[in-house]
């Protein structure tokens, strides 16, 4: 697929970009890349047909943001992996300044299929909405944690009920982190929604690259969130004010409230700078980081409930301090009045 790309635009050379994590990857990559240099489909005067096209293996810095494409292309040119502000985009000046195709591994495999089978063939799998396969990454609380290729439109209940085999250890459903670290938690009576785009957006998450962590009753929905935004304010690249400092705050929101300190104001609040944190993000990590608090607000509330009122965590995961708790009745966030109701959406 890449091959056939580079020949499409008139490139000379492309590039895998892997997550320096991932080791096994990185070799298979070299190896494949190596195999196909002996077998003079890659390099000079490829099959004598006059085109020449070379691979290179790169292998990132390890971080998160580095997936995005402004960061990837700095990170091959060997600089710090950060975004850029759009325009211009890597279409238009990308490595090097130069023009610039990025497109996602699973993407690119795809085109010799449909070259070999025709559109129509493509088209016919999946749904009207979202054609052909996606590759699922299914993790947690489940019986066949692993990947698995499946037409687009299966649905939620059928992926992780049959081809995850359902729940680990006898253990009760309680949410579903669709589309990764950054995605929305689902509870069972979304079950029933297909896995295409647009849909899982609509009860505020969304499919992306396809990765899903299920979840038993065990979970507690607000230290999850806490865990996710711990993991956005890390991996943040620090270069825009909304995610560096939104995700910082969010997270010692989350705190106060995984200990008892927090007040329903402080719902309020999340709600409020999860809104501004989308709008004003300068990449997908930012506009994407506050998903999981809007997601758990909108569809385990009363979980966040139970933490500001009770000072009770249901899966018993949440330490309450009794000190903290009684504090926390004289601390106010700010005296205007918020609308607690969540804005769930996609990331721009």
């Amino acid at each position: 697929g890449l091959l056939i790309c580079g020949y499409a635009v008139g490139a000379k050379t492309g590039y895998i970009y892997i997550g320096s994590e991932y080791p096994l990857a990185i070799e298979r990559s070299k190896l494949a890349v190596q195999q196909l240099r002996e077998a003079g489909l890659l390099g000079e005067n490829i099959l004598g047909t006059g085109h020449s096209f070379d691979v290179n293996v790169i292998p990132g810095a390890g971080a998160y943001i580095s997936g995005e494409a402004s960061a990837a292309i700095y990170g091959i040119q060997g600089q710090k992996g950060m975004p850029r502000t759009k325009p211009p985009r890597s279409a238009e000046a990308g490595l090097w300044g130069k023009p610039t195709v990025v497109n996602n591994t699973e993407t690119l495999a795809n085109i010799p299929h449909i070259i070999k089978n025709g559109s129509e063939w493509y088209t016919a799998i999946g749904t009207e909405k979202s054609k052909g396969t996606n590759v699922f990454s299914l993790a947690g609380d489940i019986v066949n944690v692993g990947l698995a290729e499946i037409d687009m439109g299966v649905t939620m209940q059928d992926l992780l009920f049959v081809a995850g085999g359902g729940m680990r250890d006898g253990g009760k459903f309680r949410a579903v982190l669709a589309g990764g670290i950054s995605g929305g938690a689902l509870p069972e009576s979304t079950l029933h929604l297909p896995n295409e785009f647009g849909s899982l957006e609509e009860e505020g998450s969304m499919m992306g690259s396809g990765g899903y962590i299920i979840y038993d009753e065990g979970t507690c929905m607000v230290d999850l969130a806490w865990y996710c935004t711990r993991f956005n304010r890390n991996e943040s690249c620090g270069k825009c004010v909304p995610c560096r400092v939104g995700t910082a705050s969010q997270l010692e929101m989350l705190d106060r409230l995984r200990t008892g300190a927090a007040t329903e104001r402080e719902l309020a609040l999340l709600v409020q700078s999860s809104n501004d944190i989308i709008a004003y993000s300068l990449c997908g990590l930012g506009q994407a980081a506050p998903v999981p608090i809007l997601s758990t607000l909108k569809h385990f509330k009363e979980e966040y409930l139970e933490h500001t009122n009770e000072k009770r965590c249901r899966a018993g995961v949440c330490k309450m301090h009794s000190m903290v708790a009684s504090v926390a009745k004289e601390f106010v966030v700010s005296p205007q009045r918020i609308d607690l109701t969540p804005v769930v959406g996609s990331p721009r």
